[in-house]
């Protein structure tokens, strides 16, 4: 399923979301720019290594030119190609402007990059040894899932489901359609742990635990922020 809109009308421009779109869409570009190493060698630098945060927080200097919790912050930015970048800038373009709407500029962009950072973490606490970069919106997007489907629970999300070579719309509560997101992402962080699988960071794929520890990191600091307030602020 992919959504393609809403219901709720926006009373402000939501300028940090489109601004943190174009901003992950440069980066993409220059990454694309990088030769095979060079593109390994940024990531290992601004991507999330958990073994190296590991390391960090035990006082194990690693050899780079940025402290390594830095990366819970950088690694928001970056993706591991189109698909990854689409798919992210989809789902932010979708939900993340009533939630701006909701918080304000400022408090949303504080809101979007702490739940990246805890979702990040929630993904380095199940996998703390790993050596494969962590990367992407992802976290971050999933925060601002879960402070959408606890302050718009009865918007209605546009959804287009393929039936072979046709499509069918229909029209789903968000509830519903963010409700089976959650669950879907915390079953497969479930199913990863402890047993050999194809899917989650140990096997370079989805964080999953980064989804859903982001989506209720978001339902949590999105009220805290302000997102029920009945009149936005502008900053």
């Amino acid at each position: 399923m992919v959504p393609l809109n809403d219901n709720n009308p926006i009373r402000i421009t939501p300028y940090v979301t489109y601004a943190l779109i174009v901003l992950n869409v440069l980066i993409f570009i220059y990454e694309i720019t990088l030769g095979p190493e060079q593109l390994e060698g940024f990531f290992q630098l601004f991507a999330v290594i958990p073994r190296q945060l590991t390391g960090s927080f035990d006082g194990v200097l690693v050899n780079q030119p940025v402290p390594e919790w830095w990366t819970l912050l950088t690694s928001q930015f970056l993706h591991g190609g189109f698909l990854h970048l689409g798919g992210n800038m989809l789902f932010l373009w979708i939900f993340g402007n009533n939630v701006e709407d909701q918080l304000g500029h400022f408090k949303y962009l504080l809101f979007y990059l702490a739940c990246g950072a805890l979702a990040a973490l929630s993904q380095w606490y199940f996998a703390p040894l790993s050596n494969i970069p962590s990367l992407g919106a992802s976290g971050a997007i999933a925060g601002v899932m879960g402070a959408y489907i606890i302050r718009f629970p009865k918007a209605e999300v546009l959804t287009l489901i393929p039936l072979g070579i046709l499509f069918w719309t229909i029209r789903v509560p968000a509830i519903f359609f963010l409700g089976f997101w959650f669950v879907q992402q915390a079953f497969y962080g479930v199913a990863s742990l402890g047993v050999p699988t194809n899917i989650g960071m140990e096997s370079g794929g989805v964080a999953y635990w980064a989804h859903a520890g982001g989506f209720i990191f978001g339902a949590i600091l999105g009220p805290l922020l302000g997102l029920f307030a009945s009149v936005p602020k502008s900053s």
